[in-house]
């Protein structure tokens, strides 16, 4: 089990300042610094993004993709190896660092970037866009509108795949990574998507995590 006690305490940190999105930084600098380690730095692609893509096959040349919140770059590069142009953003800008240190050779475009403020030529123009793990690590009231300027990123006939911890309503939120509701993906949808799949998965590397993955279209 991953050791999340730091990224808990710069987020309670950052949340106290009403920075809630500031944490991300300082704990990549922290582990630019050896101090300590990012948490969900596993250093192989997704595990779900795989088996979704081993199942779907989705046409990938001359197709344009977008990882939201990439991290170290590891599902970057591997759904740059399946044939995308590949753009991949983080709001850290150290983490962004790491990432392009970590893949010298690397085909993708990393960029540090905030969701909420991000380029105006990225609306409509993704085939592809995956996001795990990063709604999770919101507040709960940033979530619709993060959800909504991922929506936006989708061009007509792409493909959204959202893959996030997930909690029924009557259970409490717990501590950070914070789960999602089957009710808080409506927000896509509310956003002009359309549905195609949603289910719960289990994740098989911290056994009874309990995972929402859905896709979207836009309708």
């Amino acid at each position: 089990m991953p050791d999340r006690s730091r990224a808990r305490e710069l987020a309670a940190e950052s949340l106290a300042k009403d920075e809630p999105l500031g944490w991300f930084e300082n704990l990549y600098r922290e582990a630019a610094e050896g101090l300590t380690a990012i948490p969900w730095d596993d250093h192989v692609p997704n595990s779900h993004l795989i088996d979704f893509w081993s199942a779907h096959g989705i046409p990938a040349s001359g197709r344009r993709a977008l990882v939201v919140g990439c991290g170290l770059g590891e599902d970057a590069e591997w759904i740059a190896a399946c044939g995308f142009t590949t753009t991949a953003f983080d709001i850290s800008p150290t983490g962004i660092k790491a990432a392009r240190e970590r893949f010298p050779q690397s085909k993708v475009e990393y960029l540090a970037a905030d969701l909420f403020h991000a380029p105006n030529d990225w609306r409509g123009a993704f085939d592809f866009i995956f996001e795990a793990n990063t709604l999770q690590a919101m507040p709960a009231e940033l979530r619709p509108g993060a959800m909504e300027r991922i929506a936006a990123f989708l061009q007509p006939s792409g493909l959204l795949l959202v893959i996030a911890r997930a909690r029924e309503d009557h259970e409490p939120t717990g501590d950070l990574p914070w789960p999602l509701t089957r009710h808080e993906f409506s927000k896509f949808v509310d956003s002009g998507l359309a549905e195609t799949s949603f289910r719960q998965i289990t994740d098989s590397t911290e056994p009874f995590t309990r995972r929402f993955l859905a896709t979207y279209t836009r309708r």
